[in-house]
């Protein structure tokens, strides 16, 4: 037995035994969402921590040298670091990291003497550390196997004592916690740690065969069903990654104190991130912006997550786009969920209408010397959003902005395939060939008719014949804006300034944009959009009519009046118009839609 001790590990070493760590997150990441009742129960820890683990097996680079291996490993998982658990995880491991010499090989004193050192990192991380959670695991087990240090040079023995330990302290954590009691469970995040030093202390037990396996066939299970829902105190759950120089936790603690709780700082003075839980994550954002460059931002709506776990409403899941201007009160009545579009300045990136709202974009439109641009959601945001929802609902219908106007669609169309294929559920994604309100007026009304009980391709037929019957028309107070983004040439924006046109815009059938008029006031588009649109009504029967605008109320309001004098209807909403639009057609614009029954 003596003869099979393992005195000293090197980078290769250090680093398999991770990722066997690793391996055993991802077999277990559904139990631990499962378990995941603190600090809210929105059961994503096992997501989280599966996140944070691919981003080591699939970045870092194992080298024989013990020190540019930990630093690699610490980088890996503060770049893929999702949700509380796993940015504590990535700081004790920036700690030790940070700890370790320049040295080949690691001694069992040395490993030991390093991680409980590290452990100080972790807590610094945490603004408000709550003992018998994660934090009090990964403590409990650094302390123990510091005490061993003299004692024992066997790193299999002092991993087999030092997991003993740890699942001791992780029993104790029901206790140590009333939220943990009342569901009579472990804390998540604590039994993800003593997982992963499972896989670590199997790596060397079974002779340190390297674990080889696809990182691209990793599956990520998406939040499962919670064992309890309690009270949100904030609403978003939001993360985000900054890099710059000189950066300190100190000057981001004190910039976001006062946006949240749950508040997790990690990193070094070149890579920040953060993790609170906030009701403002727009506002939050901008103070972020002054300390770094924001490189990576997640939002996540817990309300929404809850409900969709606690209390789901349908069986057919509906998706649609932030283009869609609905406001939040019907989005959460019929637990529609939207993808962000991003709005670029430069570097700087926002999602549109949860970092960037229409007032702030006003507002940084006057002042930006860039004009900003759009960008439609990112093919893997869909992938994580689809893969989320099958866990929820028996069929996906996704409704998206035009495919004329954005790639939005052809991005949900590749990610609903692959989701599909994997989850075995049906998702079909529709080219509304609409935008603004009128994408709104057809996403609201598949809503209405899921709520009333019909099968998905009833409501798949009904998206398809409300496109037809759905016109919108757009006002705009300049050309200026249409050239700047592209929408109009130069020549025809310039002769349109010269001639000071106040062009009127159709979404047409096709999905593509086309000047309906140029009158040469403002008074005069609106009084062409409202004939227009009698004509169109004519003796028809109207389902309804929905208003978006940019910073220009009293032509909605007007708008608002004319219709419901034509249709005896209230509006279904009116609504300030997303960024994304108003990047395309400026401030002041006004986009009327109306449907037919």
């Amino acid at each position: 037995m003596e003869e099979n001790k393992i005195t000293e590990i090197n980078g290769m070493q250090l680093y398999y035994s991770f990722v066997a760590g690793a391996q055993r997150i991802f077999e277990n990441q559904k139990l631990l969402n499962k378990i995941n009742v603190f600090p809210v129960a929105d059961a994503d820890t096992g997501t989280n921590l599966a996140s944070t683990m691919r981003s080591i097996v699939n970045t870092a680079q194992p080298q024989e040298n013990l020190k540019l291996t930990a630093v690699a490993l610490a980088d890996a998982a503060l770049v893929g670091a999702r949700g509380n658990s796993g940015i504590i995880f990535a700081q004790f491991l920036y700690g030790f990291s940070n700890e370790i010499k320049n040295e080949q090989t690691l001694t069992v004193s040395a490993f030991a003497e390093y991680m409980k050192n590290a452990v100080r990192y972790a807590y610094e991380a945490i603004a408000n550390p709550v003992e018998g959670t994660m934090i009090s695991v990964i403590k409990d087990w650094a302390e123990y196997i510091y005490q061993l240090k003299d004692k024992i040079d066997d790193f299999l023995k002092i991993l087999l004592d030092g997991l003993m330990k740890a699942m001791e302290s992780l029993k104790l954590t029901t206790a140590r916690l009333a939220v943990l009691a009342k569901s009579n469970v472990v804390d998540a995040g604590a039994k993800g740690f003593v997982v992963f030093l499972e896989g670590m202390f199997e790596y060397f037990k079974n002779g340190q065969k390297p674990l080889m396996f696809d990182t691209s066939n990793i599956e990520i299970a998406e939040a499962d069903d919670s064992i309890n829902h309690e009270d949100i105190t904030y609403r978003f759950c939001t993360e985000a990654m900054v890099t710059g120089t000189n950066l300190s936790k100190e000057s981001f603690s004190k910039a976001l104190v006062s946006f949240g709780d749950s508040m997790v700082i990690a990193g070094s003075p070149s890579k920040m991130r953060i993790h609170i839980h906030t009701d403002e994550p727009w506002r939050l954002f901008e103070e972020v912006s002054k300390l770094g460059t924001i490189t990576y931002k997640k939002v996540d709506d817990m309300v929404m997550q809850n409900d969709l776990a606690a209390n789901r409403k349908y069986d057919i899941g509906l998706v649609t786009d932030s283009t869609c201007d609905i406001p939040m009160e019907l989005l959460q009545k019929y637990q529609i969920q939207v993808v962000p579009l991003t709005v670029h300045f430069g570097e700087e990136f926002f999602l549109d209408r949860i970092t960037m709202q229409p007032e702030q974009f006003f507002k940084k439109l006057q002042t930006s010397p860039v004009y900003p641009s759009t960008a439609q959601p990112a093919y893997t945001e869909f992938i994580n959003r689809y893969n989320y929802l099958a866990t929820h609902y028996k069929s996906i219908i996704s409704a998206h902005i035009s495919s004329g106007m954005s790639g939005t669609w052809q991005n949900s169309v590749n990610a609903a395939r692959k989701a599909s294929e994997e989850s075995g559920k049906k998702i079909t994604v529709i080219d509304t060939k609409r935008i603004t309100s009128s994408l709104g007026l057809i996403v609201l009304r598949a809503a209405e008719l899921i709520d009333a009980g019909a099968t998905h391709n009833e409501v798949v037929e009904g998206i398809e014949k409300w496109s037809q019957n759905t016109r919108i028309l757009v006002t705009s107070r300049t050309m200026k804006y249409m050239v700047k983004s592209g929408r109009v040439s130069y020549s025809k924006g310039l002769m349109g300034k010269l001639l000071g046109i106040k062009p009127v815009v159709e979404v047409k059938n096709h999905g593509k944009t086309e000047v309906f008029g140029k009158p040469f006031t403002e008074k005069a588009s609106m009084k062409l959009v409202m004939e227009e649109m009698k004509r169109f009504v004519g003796s028809n029967k109207v389902w309804g009519y929905a208003i978006s605008h940019a910073d220009n109320q009293e032509a909605a309001d007007w708008y608002s009046e004319q219709l419901e004098q034509i249709t005896g209807k209230k509006p279904v909403f009116v609504q300030q118009a997303s960024p994304v639009l108003v990047t395309n057609t400026g401030p002041g614009v006004v986009a009327v839609s109306v449907m037919l029954e």
